[in-house]
């Protein structure tokens, strides 16, 4: 039965269970007492809620803590084991695979390279399907017990009612891949486990929303660096983040061919690949048949040499110049949406990083406007090469508190609500 608001008990129900699930999630752990006020909840809606999670094997005991006067009040943290969530990271040289309890501490990984490959679609489906039974069978965790599988991809993910998930990669060559119903098809697992595609920027975002360096912004926008450049903006009445093709805004006009198709965007100047390929075409020397990453150590260790060695004027010239294009493109952010908080991370970000931030930084204010740039932080991001598999499997964490922590509730209130 529904209220005047149009919500029903069970609605209720489920709604302060994901009020306690996530509190004591990010928060905990924390008494009985100290939920109620935290939650907005009751005294006797906590006790209601609290033993039904605990017996769903959600909340378990953490200890005690002294309490003024009384008896030690015993604390409650969300149970590790309530849960597991596989994280996969669709990445320019390799797809990886991380297998997390609901604490999202990692209980097994594996990785599959890509470089002779490139994003040749039956291959990365191989890597997935291949990467989650090999995390499934180094624990003893069956598929029963996943909450979901999220996947960070490059490209726009748009959902289908027919195929689910439908990717638009056009730098990786994937044109409308129905990513998911090819995972379906492919990978052994039940139809109770669902899937959670979504841009690999977005899923970065979320990580170092929820548990890295940008924990508590409200605005904040979360930029990735590899071969590819991305961002997420987060920010009130944006659910989780959006994703923004930011590598592809102009950076110059009739500029230098991008991976895309078009002229001068900023993934051409700024992306790990093209930073290496403008250093050799300057006069650079990168060495010769090494993958991106180990070029663009070298390409810093030319600008920065080790021991007072003098530096490479070719290879400073071309951070710097970078540096300049990733402030201005960086610049477009801050006008446009006033973050509070701007965090650079992928691989290439958190590489660049430590000798790369102060000039970007100097570079981004002087191209945006005064008031905005005045309230923004621009900082790397705290999680590592990670980032991006803790964000993917957070995606199924997200859905599972939403629906109060009951295994395909929202789906289901989706499904009755379209139906």
């Amino acid at each position: 039965m529904a209220g005047r608001s149009g919500r029903t008990v069970r609605d209720l129900r489920r709604g302060n269970r994901t009020a306690v699930l996530q509190r004591l999630y990010f928060d905990g752990p924390m008494s009985r007492f100290e939920l109620a006020p935290a939650t907005g909840l009751s005294g006797g809606s906590i006790s209601n809620v609290v033993a039904e999670l605990v017996e769903d094997g959600l909340v378990e005991e953490a200890g005690t803590v002294e309490s003024d006067g009384g008896r030690p009040r015993t604390l409650l943290r969300v149970a590790p084991s309530g849960g597991h969530m596989i994280g996969v990271d669709v990445g320019e040289t390799r797809v990886r695979v991380e297998l997390f309890d609901l604490a999202l501490t990692e209980l097994a990984r594996t990785e599959r390279p890509l470089e002779h490959h490139g994003y040749d679609v039956e291959v990365v489906v191989g890597h997935i399907r291949d990467g989650i039974a090999e995390v499934l069978a180094d624990t003893d965790i069956t598929p029963e017990q996943l909450l979901g599988v999220g996947i960070g991809v490059p490209g726009i993910v748009a959902p289908t009612p027919e195929q689910g998930a439908v990717v638009h990669g056009q730098t990786m060559g994937w044109d409308a891949v129905p990513l998911e119903s090819l995972l379906r098809s492919t990978c052994e697992l039940p139809d109770s486990v669902p899937y959670f595609i979504d841009n690999g920027a977005r899923t970065l975002g979320q990580a170092e929303l929820w548990f890295g360096a940008g924990r508590g912004s409200r605005d904040a926008v979360v930029v990735l660096f590899g071969s590819g450049i991305g961002a997420c903006l987060v920010t009130e009445g944006v659910e989780y983040g959006r994703a923004l093709e930011w590598g592809h805004v102009t950076v110059r006009v009739r500029g230098r061919r991008c991976r895309c198709g078009a002229l001068g965007c900023l993934e051409a100047y700024a992306g790990a690949g093209a930073l290496v390929d403008r250093w050799r075409e300057a006069g650079g020397h990168p060495p010769e048949g090494t993958d991106e990453e180990t070029a663009l150590a070298a390409l810093l260790a030319a600008a920065h040499p080790a021991g007072g060695a003098e530096a490479d004027p070719v290879a400073l010239a071309v951070l710097e110049e970078t540096a300049e294009y990733v402030g201005a493109g960086l610049s477009d952010l801050v006008n446009l949406f006033q973050p509070e908080r701007i965090l650079i991370g992928g691989w290439a970000g958190l590489q660049l990083g430590p000798r790369f931030l102060p000039a970007v930084r100097r570079y981004a204010d002087a191209y945006s406007l005064r008031h905005p740039a005045a309230r923004v932080r621009i900082d790397l991001g705290e999680l590592g090469p990670d980032a991006v598999t803790v964000g993917a499997a957070s995606l199924p964490l997200a859905d599972f508190f939403a629906g109060g922590g009951r295994r395909g509730a929202r789906r289901r209130v989706r499904a009755e609500a379209n139906g």
